[in-house]
Parts: C-alpha cells; structure tokens; sequence
C-alpha cells in the first residue's frame, strides 16, 4: 500500500493506492456510513462492469447502499443531470455529515464532488476513480464542475474528497481507447516539472500498455504524488503554480467545444492534442527546441493518442478555436494565460500571449 497526503491546511486528505484495494474497499468505507448507509453515484459502463463486486462487498459487510447511475460520458456533466442527481439525494435524505462515494471516472467524479458541495450547503464525497485519468488526475485536488452550453468545466467549485481509494487493477477494465487517454494525462506530469519521468514513460511505454503491474502503479504513484504536491502549494490556484497542471487544457478544451463535448474526442485525448499543439507553439515562438516538440508527439502518437488538428477530427479555423478559448474560465482582463514551454519538464504560465497569432497558428496547423 502507498498512502499519499494531500496536506491541505483546511481539508487534508489520503490517497491509498494499492493492487486489489478493491477487495478491501468495505473496511475503509464503513467509517463513513451513516447508520451502516452508504450513496453510490457510478455511471452505466462502471455499474455493470465494477459496481456488482463493490456492492456485494458492502452487502457482505452490513452495509445498505442506494446507487444512481449517470449516463455514460461527458453527457453525465450536464445542468439536467446535476438536477437529477441533486434531487436524487434530497430524497435520500442526505445530511451534511454524509460522505457520497463517486465510484468512476472523471465525469462521475467532477459531478458527484459538485453535487455534494451545493446539497444542503455542503455534504463529503469519497472518491473511487476507475479509469486511469481519473486516477492520476480528476480525483485528486478538488475541482468539481459541470459542462455548459459556453464552455467545459465553466460551472464549478474547490470541493476536496476526503478519501481517495486507487486500485491499478481496475485498469483491466478499461477499453484501451479510454487506457489511452488517461496516459496522456500521465505524460503531463513529466512534462510540467519531472524530464526523468517523461523518460520513464518513454522508456516504459509498451510494458505500461501490456499490463505491467508494477510499471503501472509506478506510473500512478509518480503522478499522484506530483499532483498532490502542486494542489498543496497552490489549492486554489491564486499563486499560479497548480495553473501548470492545465498543460494543455487551454488548447484542449477549445478542441472539445469543436467536437461537442463528446465521445467523438475524449478529455484526455484532446489534452494530448493541446500539448502536441502547445510545445509547437513554443517552438513557433522560439522558446523551445523542434526536437522537445516532436520528442512529446512522438511519445503521444505511440500511445494511439492524437496530436495534430486533423488527427483530432477538428475542422474549425484558428479563429473559431480562439472564440472558444475566449470563454476559458482562466481569462482575466481580456488576457487568456497560456502554459508554454521552454523544453521537455520546462513548463510555465505565459500571460502575454497574442490570442491572434495563436489563430494564426492554429490556421498554420490546420494546412500542415
């Protein structure tokens, strides 16, 4: 067992992450049902496929559990669902001392996390992420949202869990289109601050996507250590270091407004898109080495990840891409900060960036 402190002076929390946790979900749980009751918020793919063994656990261990089931994608981060999903819990009877568990990925996660922030002015949330982005990522650190018709993730709040269970083993679940797509979140962590773990990941790429435990655990701990240390120092973002976490997202989620926020194009594979784009953008302005540039694609493209415009199914012009960075919930005076880099481990938060020549850029990109 590896136990990571997310030492938050308000709200600290662990991460337990260990093969086969799962099996003993049921002990860490308990102390956390109220009158031996528990709520489960999952989604469609994870109740069939995760959910039976966890509910006979519980069952097993005297523990009653009433479960709501999200629609499967970003279409389960919606204003309905969160409606849904709030009043599901007022006729549960929640209470504020409550802990809800969020048992899936990023999308039952962020959801689940809001909900419990706005019912009743605030209940807890214990996080069980099943997918490898979720693992590495949106469990860890507290940003809870919801998708709206202007933006991803535009609707929101800082809600921390107060217990992370990470169980590798439930990666085998996974398609490996979805494995994908949390790797590229993986990846980030080497590209923010740690050149020796993009090395890692380059060096252990196939073992990673062959089922190796103890790559795959690595890979996880590595990660979640590097993002509880960032949300540590900057919970909020108000000094600029957790912004380096967003590598990426600023591009990406203009990609996803493209394709409407759908399964069409993955969260974590519009993140490895918006890096590729990212790091060329660097090189475009002289700060970074062609040869970081195409090192970062390269990796990617070996994942099964995208990293060109076309490669992601986008068909707008750099302007169009630009208007939907305008809504970015980063824009602060009419300046969008971008994070940029100066080589591979080498990130940081520019806040001079020309929206225009980025258009232009984006346009260069659409030709290439």
């Amino acid at each position: 067992m590896t136990v990571i402190s997310v030492d938050l002076t308000n709200a600290p929390y662990d991460i337990h992450v260990r093969a086969g946790l799962m099996a003993q979900a049921p002990e860490y749980l308990l102390p956390y049902a109220r009158d031996n009751r528990l709520l489960v918020v999952t989604d469609e793919n994870v109740a069939r496929a995760v959910w039976p063994a966890l509910e006979a656990a519980l069952s097993a261990a005297g523990v009653e559990t009433a479960v709501y089931i999200l629609p499967a994608g970003e279409a389960g981060k919606s204003w309905g669902e969160l409606e849904k999903l709030t009043d599901w819990m007022l006729a549960q009877h929640v209470e504020r001392s409550d802990h809800v568990i969020a048992l899936g990925g990023g999308v039952v996660g962020d959801i689940t996390g809001f909900a419990t922030h706005i019912v009743k002015r605030g209940c807890s949330f214990v996080q069980i992420p099943t997918t490898l982005l979720a693992q590495v990522d949106s469990s860890v650190g507290g940003k809870t949202a919801i998708n709206s018709a202007a933006g991803k993730n535009l609707v929101g709040a800082f809600h921390q869990p107060a217990l992370v269970l990470i169980d590798p083993e439930l990666l085998s679940t996974l398609p490996p289109r979805q494995l994908a797509a949390g790797f590229a979140e993986v990846v980030k962590y080497g590209l923010i601050d740690d050149p020796d773990f993009f090395l890692y990941c380059e060096d252990n790429l196939d073992s990673f996507f062959a089922g190796d435990p103890a790559i795959r655990a690595q890979a996880i701990i590595t990660s979640v250590q590097s993002k509880a240390r960032i949300v540590a120092a900057d919970e909020t973002e108000r000094t600029g270091t957790r912004a380096l976490l967003n590598l990426g997202h600023t591009f990406g989620h203009a990609l996803e407004a493209d394709t409407g926020f759908s399964d069409r194009l993955f969260h974590g594979e519009a993140v490895a898109a918006g890096m590729a784009l990212a790091f060329r953008y660097s090189v475009r302005l002289g700060l970074c080495a062609d040869e970081d540039a195409r090192r970062v694609s390269q990796l990617l493209k070996r994942a099964g990840l995208p990293t060109t415009l076309s490669d992601a199914g986008v068909t707008a012009n750099g302007a169009l891409l630009v208007d939907y960075m305008r809504h970015d919930k980063k824009m602060s005076g009419g300046t969008l900060p971008f994070l940029l880099a100066r080589g591979i481990g080498q990130t940081f938060l520019s806040k001079d960036v020309a929206l225009d020549d980025v258009a232009d850029f984006l346009d260069d990109e659409a030709q290439s």
